[in-house]
């Protein structure tokens, strides 16, 4: 029989530990935080939430940045309102946006520096395996 490189040869649970991190696991946040995920798995909602890591913009001014039509940002920013990721500020006839507090900011940031680490570790890999040859 064949067994699989990403499973065990043999099974031995302990459950001290299943039932510890079972309790970590909670059913609410889990779905939550697959929400935002699901949310940053959109190239137009990254753009959008990048544009406001840097200050607060109304609809029009997104639009333009992004070139995008406005009913389109609008509809993305519900979206993103819906999650807690933006909030908005009404001045008169005008609605500003801007994240919603600094962990989207940390968040943008940790996944910026991920995807800049990835090529650099790749490179790495590349001239380990030519100097082993």
């Amino acid at each position: 029989m064949f067994k699989s490189a990403e499973s065990c040869d043999v099974i031995q649970i302990d459950l001290t530990r299943v039932r510890r991190l079972r309790a970590l696991v909670d059913g609410d946040t889990v779905t939550a935080l697959a929400d935002i995920f699901r949310a940053l798995g959109d190239p137009t909602r990254v753009r959008i939430l990048d544009v406001l890591s840097h200050g607060e913009l109304c609809v029009c001014d997104l639009a333009a940045v992004l070139s995008l039509s406005q009913s389109a940002v609008s509809h993305q920013l519900r979206l993103l309102r819906g999650l807690r990721l933006v909030r908005a500020r009404r001045a008169g006839r005008m609605v500003f946006y801007a994240l919603d507090d600094r962990h989207i900011v940390d968040l943008l940031r940790q996944g910026r520096r991920h995807v800049a680490e990835e090529p650099a570790r790749a490179a790495r890999r590349s001239l380990r395996s030519r100097s082993a040859r």
